[in-house]
């Protein structure tokens, strides 16, 4: 449902057999999980939308979680949240459960491949559509069909970006503040970043180094 999934892989489709293989974590029948990056999140990491600041958690401690334009309490970022009350290291994993894929929203990819700011523009769906009714539905797309296949229907630039996608190579900004996070195709996408002032409707978004 959404945008997150978990996929198995059972002798028998049922409830008891699905709910067995979640609890004991056998990765046999429970193979993997499908999330999006959770910096892609309107609230990932610390910051003012007001003020365009965005700041890892590890900036924001620095300022005592204080904005360094407006001087008001930032609004934590659910990452810093999750560090605060974590009881393990960020790259603990568990060895002994199932795996996970993190992938990006097909439309979403096709928007900034089109450098459009919205993915409801009726060229992103012309390519969206044209792909899932090829093959079925968007996870296909996303983690199975090939780049030749993709890009014969809707050109090389997207497909090389849905595989990218696929092998963790998109960078993500990450979301803030009611601000949702934005897809970085390549480091040209990236501009500098002006020095922050007292919001005036047209500062882009900040982070801890611009204040230096």
């Amino acid at each position: 449902m959404g945008r997150e999934a978990n996929v198995f892989e059972l002798e028998q489709l049922s409830y008891k057999e699905i709910t067995d293989a979640i609890t004991t974590k056998d990765t046999k029948r429970f193979k993997y999980t499908i999330e999006t990056d959770p910096a892609y999140g309107k609230y990932h990491w610390t910051g003012h939308r007001s003020c365009n600041v965005s700041l890892s958690p590890q900036d924001a401690r620095k300022l005592s979680n204080i904005c360094p334009v407006c001087r008001r309490k930032l609004t934590e970022g659910v990452e810093q949240r999750v560090e605060a009350l974590a009881d393990r290291p960020a790259d603990f994993k568990d060895a002994n459960s199932p795996g996970f894929i993190r992938l990006l929203p097909l439309s979403e990819i096709i928007a900034a491949v089109q450098n459009v700011e919205s993915p409801s523009t009726r060229s992103v769906w012309a390519s969206y559509n044209l792909l899932v009714e090829n093959f079925g539905n968007e996870y296909t797309v996303l983690i199975d069909a090939s780049k030749d296949e993709i890009s014969g229907l809707v050109g090389e630039t997207i497909s090389n970006a849905i595989l990218d996608a696929r092998d963790g190579n998109i960078k993500v900004t990450p979301g803030y503040d009611g601000v949702y996070g934005k897809i970085v195709l390549n480091k040209t996408d990236e501009t500098p970043k002006p020095k922050p002032k007292v919001p005036s409707g047209g500062v882009k978004q900040a982070n801890l180094a611009d204040f230096w």
